[in-house]
């Protein structure tokens, strides 16, 4: 059988996925071993697809697909709520045509053959490692003895010395440490994975996993759904009237008591999680090689008081460009950048 395209892929029964996933195996990084299948099922797609680990990491199966990608135009449209927001948001900055400034922040509408791939399901932080404290202590940085002596004693969560450091409070007494990775430069990223048989993300390959091909605004259609939890704002259900009996336009001054997951942080109908964070990015390549950031704008819009709607549309909106992301030092888009790795597929045979 030839090279899986999704539609193929979906038609076949379980013993049938089995045996194709099986089959791939030979074809894999060292140490990548099968687990089995696993359904998936959000934003109405559902995929039932392979799941393979390396060092206890998940990949899974993606088929690959023919697809329109882009966005210059609805689909559905709007309701009403998402219009009004919308509208009473971004002509605060000057913008009257709405549709003319939504395909400005988008990828251009294009066809794309996207092939079949292992897609790793959890990020890898770019400019972050985690180190034991003795490491950490070796690294000779001045501040860091008694940075991480004061976090123990105090109750913060989390604590940065900016490109530096950072401590993360895990539970009551663990905290993680986190060391700047200075130094390290894209093309040492794309050789180090390539040689342990790992591509990484291109931006067509990027806006299929998270859309699926999808010709909406969102994953889940043209409207912003208003009951999810997002990160920095929190549950927005009700938010918006406790926001408004305030004298502040921040929808962080509403106290939480939710402690769900962030909705945008959850496993998609692939089982590939997302970062969710408009203030982060996740690393792609466009078509020569270079960066092209996906998944956020560094926390542009939301840092202007856009509110959740216009501020997460670099994290919720399937084709968002950030164009301002090419004025950015590789340094800066390090601080805020997570990736992860590919295994393209070579054609399956019976």
């Amino acid at each position: 059988m030839e090279t899986l395209r999704r539609n193929m892929w979906q038609a076949l029964n379980t013993q049938e996925k089995e045996a194709l996933m099986r089959k791939l195996v030979h074809q894999l990084p060292d140490g990548m071993a099968y687990k089995g299948l696993e359904t998936f099922e959000r934003f109405g797609q559902r995929m039932e697809t392979g799941v393979f680990t390396q060092e206890g990491l998940r990949f899974v199966f993606v088929p690959g697909d023919q697809v329109t990608l882009g966005w210059d135009h609805w689909q559905h449209g709007m309701n009403e709520e998402t219009s009004t927001d919308l509208l009473e948001t971004v002509s605060e900055y000057g913008v009257e045509d709405v549709d003319s400034f939504l395909a400005s922040q988008m990828s251009p509408v294009r066809e794309v053959s996207i092939a079949p791939m292992l897609v790793e399901c959890e990020l890898i932080s770019l400019g972050w490692i985690e180190v034991s404290e003795e490491e950490a202590l070796v690294q000779e940085n001045p501040d860091f003895p008694s940075a991480l002596e004061q976090f123990k004693q105090s109750e913060i969560r989390e604590y940065e010395l900016h490109q530096q450091f950072r401590l993360v409070r895990q539970g009551e007494d663990e905290v993680r440490i986190l060391w700047f990775n200075e130094g390290i430069e894209l093309e040492d990223v794309v050789t180090e994975e390539a040689a342990a048989g790992f591509g990484l993300l291109t931006e067509d390959e990027w806006e299929y996993i998270y859309g699926g091909g999808c010709r909406t605004l969102f994953p889940w259609g043209d409207s912003f759904d208003y009951t999810m939890r997002l990160k920095h704002f929190g549950s927005l259900e009700g938010v918006n009237e406790l926001v408004d009996e305030s004298t502040e336009s921040d929808y962080s001054l509403v106290e939480e008591k939710d402690d769900r997951p962030y909705d945008l942080e959850l496993p998609n109908f692939f089982g590939v999680q997302f970062v969710g964070d408009p203030y982060k990015y996740e690393l792609s390549l466009d078509s020569a090689g270079d960066v092209m950031p996906k998944g956020g704008d560094g926390g542009s819009l939301i840092c202007g008081g856009t509110g959740p709607l216009v501020g997460f549309l670099p994290a919720a909106a399937v084709y968002y460009r950030d164009v301002n992301a090419s004025e950015l030092d590789w340094e800066d888009l390090m601080d805020a950048m997570y990736y992860r790795r590919v295994v393209r597929l070579a054609s399956i045979h019976e």
